[in-house]
């Protein structure tokens, strides 16, 4: 893909299907077409060709209402670092000379 002159983006567009008409319509040089033959496999058997392909959704993760990892996190992000602050205040307070 890296070595294809005109880029690896119309290699993609035409993955899963037959490019035959893709690479007829650009109008390749010769010696593409003699590259061609060097990789060509064979045929495409038109009978395994699905007609329409249909959507298959990724799987998702099981609704949670509540929620309570996530917010239990994040309340704690919050006050952690504040509990923290406190602490070191208090050690100020009573560490400091008078």
């Amino acid at each position: 893909m890296d070595d294809h002159p005109g880029g690896d983006e119309v290699l993609l567009s035409a993955t899963g299907k037959d490019a035959t008409n893709d690479f007829e319509d650009v109008g390749h040089s010769d010696s593409a077409r003699e590259m061609m033959d060097k990789y060509y496999i064979g045929e495409i058997d038109a009978s395994t060709v699905p007609t329409k392909r249909t959507y298959t959704p990724p799987q998702q993760a099981q609704y949670n209402p509540d929620k309570t990892p996530e917010f239990l996190i994040k309340i704690l992000q919050f006050l952690v670092p504040l509990l923290i602050l406190g602490l070191a205040f208090v050690v100020r307070h009573y560490t400091k000379e008078k």
